[in-house]
């Protein structure tokens, strides 16, 4: 029986990195404000004193179109004046803030500061650059990652940027989940969609912080809708940072349908996308009761971007009227 109270156009994104950034800008540019991108905050964190938000301010980035086309994250024709000084004077510079994102960084800390929460904020922010789409932080109270490795425990942040992964993951926490929860704007656009989208990102560090979220795994494995991830593995490899790396130690192997068994553990999970070069893994998916589809998920530019988005919403389609 379908539930009449869900917008069938409304669709809820659930992303983190650059991957689920580009997914995220296509799903923008199909459904305009009738999409919410739901945003790992995990690897939040204070650098400069200032609160940096890498996630969030990819995807805000990406969905305004002014993000660094080389990188995917970042400003393009970004300066770094303020780094350079902040060399000049031995500060900490392993954290490449440029001048753009640095006003991004002050006014957020200034208005958390004043009394506003993470979500109002990046309301005024989004607004700002234009974007109609929601733009929500999975939680308006802090979650850490902390990376437990052979060289002790590290911030995410240490990890990834300072360290460039190359110490050996031995596990992941996330510090404070258990005292965090959904914001109210999180709930409210998952109570009124009609499917939930799962972009390529990486399982472990991205989706797996608001996939434990208390009170956000329930309400997922409640949706009455279709759930659709798309495997951000292809060919056995990561298109784009230390997914394959982690899987590897953590003793996973690294494929897409790896990806498929570990969502599909955490939530319900009713289609994945798969690369064509995995297609011969389509059937195994088919076996866990999960709908494959099997199309060509590389995004290199905004064709490309689109394509993916209405592939993925199309198996939404199609999911929804097999139900």
């Amino acid at each position: 029986m379908k539930d009449e109270s869900r917008d069938a156009s409304f669709i809820v994104a659930l992303a983190g990195g650059v991957g689920g950034a580009k997914l995220a800008y296509g799903l923008y540019r199909a459904l305009g404000e009738r999409l919410a991108v739901v945003v790992n905050t995990g690897d939040d964190f204070v650098y400069w004193g200032l609160t940096v938000c890498p996630d969030l301010d990819t995807v805000l980035y990406n969905l305004a179109g002014i993000n660094n086309p080389e990188f995917g994250w970042g400003l393009a024709g970004e300066s770094h004046a303020a780094l350079a000084m902040m060399r000049r004077y031995g500060g900490e510079d392993w954290f490449s803030l440029g001048d753009g994102d640095l006003a991004t960084h002050l006014l957020r800390t200034e208005r958390l500061r004043s009394g506003l929460n993470l979500t109002q904020v990046m309301f005024a922010l989004r607004t700002a650059l234009g974007i109609t789409a929601e733009l929500l932080p999975m939680s308006d109270q802090p979650v850490r990652t902390m990376v437990h490795s052979d060289e002790g425990v590290l911030p995410f942040q240490r990890y990834f940027v300072q360290r460039r992964c190359q110490p050996r993951l031995l596990s992941l926490d996330f510090a404070g989940i258990e005292a965090a929860q959904p914001s109210p704007q999180v709930l409210a656009a998952l109570d009124k969609a009609s499917a939930v989208i799962l972009c390529p990102s990486n399982p472990y560090l991205s989706l797996d912080p608001i996939l434990l979220l208390p009170g956000l795994a329930e309400r997922l494995r409640a949706f009455t809708g279709p759930v659709v991830a798309v495997s951000p593995i292809v060919g056995g490899q990561a298109i784009k940072g230390p997914a394959a790396k982690i899987m590897a130690e953590l003793g996973v192997e690294v494929s897409a349908l790896a990806v498929a068994q570990h969502i599909a553990g955490r939530i319900r999970l009713d289609g994945f996308v798969l690369d064509t070069v995995d297609a011969h893994l389509a059937g195994a998916v088919a076996s866990l009761g999960i709908t494959p589809l099997v199309t060509d998920t590389i995004m290199h530019d905004v064709a490309s971007k689109e394509r993916l988005a209405r592939a993925v919403l199309m198996l939404t389609t199609k999911l929804t009227r097999s139900a």
